[in-house]
């Protein structure tokens, strides 16, 4: 009551006021009929059309300042924000056709450009084989005319040549392999890259496969005695036998026990892989176990990196003793695989292979990997 006894004036409140957004809901609703004069326009459309525009808008400007920051700038400009929304995969698909002025452009420098470069010695003597070849049969025809003799002289030196080429022949078909795929009896399920063009393949086998798959490193989950009683060093010394077993009992007298979240190397005797790499997996419960896992994956993928491999097997790491749960283990071993690529400049890894052998851990994977960020 005021003091004349009439009743106080309310103050008028806008409709964004009401609906508790900044952007203007009136004029969005002028828009949306002026454009759409034909259709029944909501209540509801213009606040609901407001609140998304809103929280788009926030989104890009906490990115935005988030690039600016690593950047080691004060102010945010029109190039962090491209750098905002081409970092982010739903803005990204949401934003793929629109131009932000004064924001630059994104180079895209493909990964595979570097791995020329470090394998274009091979690349160069497969080219420069069949000019030496046709030289080589020229030389032939010239020289018919000679004695008998020397003719099989050079086709002897011919047949050493072409089993030469077809012994580089037959590396290449064993690299371009392991490539390709893990080989018979394995399925791939899905696949992403990672940060440096990394492929990451979620692959279905049974565990007495695993000996056979064709990349150029296993992962073995084992404890410091580095010893083969669990599942999967079982199925590798079925598999390689009595020179798997040496190689192992070799790398025990070497190198010794096993630290945990250490990783070692053993040749991967009577397999088709060149190395197994051992890793001593932490117990779950014990101090800093999560930070140990983390730490012995990217100890497996720094080893496999020494020896300059290509593609790399990992089977499901909560088995036998150390008891972790499926799903912290998916978290936790993803996660380290994607931080490693994004702190590192270059990698020789190209395949990374998850071998999983039950439907639950498939499952987990398959939900795990659709959360990374492909950038």
């Amino acid at each position: 009551m005021s003091a004349r006894g009439g009743k106080k004036k309310s103050t008028k409140q806008s409709r964004s006021g009401r609906a508790g957004v900044i952007f203007p809901v009136g004029r969005m609703m002028r828009y949306l009929r002026r454009g759409t004069h034909k259709y029944r326009i909501g209540m509801g459309a213009p606040v609901y059309m407001a609140a998304v525009i809103e929280y788009l808008a926030a989104e890009i400007l906490e990115l935005a300042g988030n690039a600016a920051r690593d950047n080691k700038k004060g102010r945010i400009t029109p190039r962090h924000i491209l750098l905002a929304v081409a970092n982010d995969e739903e803005l990204n698909q949401l934003l793929r056709g629109v131009t932000i002025a004064s924001g630059g452009v994104l180079p895209r420098i493909h990964p595979e450009l570097l791995a020329k470069k470090r394998g274009a010695r091979g690349k160069v003597d497969a080219q420069s084989s069949p000019p030496e070849k046709k030289a080589k049969k020229a030389s032939v025809v010239k020289n018919t005319k000679k004695p008998v003799a020397k003719k099989l002289g050079k086709s002897k030196s011919a047949r050493k040549t072409r089993e030469k080429h077809a012994e580089n022949n037959k590396e290449g078909a064993s690299s371009s392999t392991t490539e390709d795929g893990p080989g018979d009896g394995f399925t791939v399920l899905s696949s992403k890259s990672l940060f440096l063009g990394q492929k990451l393949s979620l692959t279905q086998s049974e565990i007495h496969n695993i000996g056979s798959i064709k990349v150029e490193g296993i992962i073995n989950p084992t404890n410091a005695d580095i010893d083969l009683k669990e599942d999967v060093g079982n199925a590798l010394e079925k598999a390689g036998g009595k020179e798997f077993l040496e190689s192992v009992k070799e790398l025990r007298k070497s190198h010794g026990p096993l630290e945990v979240a250490g990783a070692a190397l053993s040749q991967a005797n009577g397999l088709p892989a060149k190395f197994v790499i051992h890793c001593n997996i932490p117990q779950w419960g014990s101090d800093k176990c999560e930070e140990q896992l983390e730490k012995t994956v990217k100890n497996c993928l720094s080893a496999a990196e020494d020896k300059k491999l290509k593609s790399v097997a990992f089977p499901s790491f909560p088995s036998g003793r150390n008891g972790f749960p499926k799903q912290t283990a998916a978290q936790l071993i993803l996660k380290a695989i994607s931080n490693h690529f994004v702190s590192s400049t270059s990698s020789s890894l190209k395949n990374i292979f998850f071998v999983l052998f039950d439907s639950e851990s498939i499952g987990i994977y398959v939900q795990e990997m659709a959360k990374l960020d492909a950038k």
